[in-house]
């Protein structure tokens, strides 16, 4: 089977443009990893605030309601 381009016509290969596709994938890659793990790092925040203004919320509640408490002889 005869290949498509015959060996004396083949594109000359600029080693150097090799390497700059393989940085570039390499880059994306790592970029995509990146973002994963940054996604996965902010629901972790998330989750932190929202738990740390809820404690905030109840402490408020009960202060409050002490409060009230103590005004009124409940």
């Amino acid at each position: 089977m005869a290949s498509p381009v015959p060996d004396e016509e083949e594109a000359p290969v600029d080693p150097s443009a090799i390497e700059l596709r393989y940085r570039y994938h390499r880059a994306r890659r790592h970029a995509r990893v990146r973002a994963k793990e940054e996604s996965r790092l902010a629901r972790y925040r998330f989750y932190i605030v929202m738990a740390v203004l809820l404690a905030i919320a109840i402490a408020f509640v009960v202060v409050s309601w002490h409060e009230i408490q103590r005004l009124f002889g409940i």
